[in-house]
C-alpha cells in the first residue's frame, strides 16, 4: 500500500517487471525473488504491478529504516514523527515491521554511544 501512497517509492534500483500471463503470480515470483532464484532484471508475472509494488516497498523500506534509524540516534526526529506519516496515510505497518525497526534503532544508538565513548577516550577525559 506505501507504495500506491507515495511513502516508500524509492529503493535505489529501477523495477521492472514484464507482464506475461504463463508466468507465476505475484506472491510466487516475490518468492522466488527473495530467495534468489530470479534476478530485478529478469522479473515476469502475471501480476507485474503487483509483483512490483511489493519489491519497490520492501526495498525501500530497508533503506529508509537505515536512515531512518540513524536520524533518531542522533535525535534529529523521533520515531513517532516517521509513524505518524504512515498513519496519515491509513498505512498500518506490520508488527514484524516495527520489531525490525526498533532492534535497527537500538544498533543504531548503541553504535553511536561506543563511538562517543572512544572520542571521549581519546581526548583524555
Amino acid at each position: 500500500m506505501s507504495y500506491r501512497t507515495g511513502i516508500l517509492t524509492f529503493c535505489g534500483s529501477d523495477v521492472k517487471v514484464q507482464f506475461d500471463l504463463n508466468s507465476d503470480d505475484g506472491k510466487f515470483c516475490f518468492r522466488r525473488f527473495e530467495n534468489g532464484e530470479i534476478k530485478i532484471h529478469d522479473l515476469k508475472s502475471c501480476h507485474p504491478n503487483i509483483l512490483k509494488g511489493i519489491i519497490i516497498g520492501k526495498k525501500s523500506w530497508g533503506l529508509h529504516l537505515k536512515m531512518w534509524s540513524e536520524g533518531i540516534s542522533e535525535c534529529c526526529f523521533s520515531k513517532e514523527e516517521i509513524i505518524k506519516q504512515f498513519e496519515n496515510k491509513n498505512i498500518k505497518i506490520p508488527e514484524s515491521f516495527l520489531l525490525d525497526f526498533e532492534n535497527t534503532i537500538l544498533k543504531c544508538k548503541i553504535k553511536r554511544n561506543d563511538l562517543e565513548i572512544e572520542r571521549i577516550k581519546t581526548m583524555g577525559l
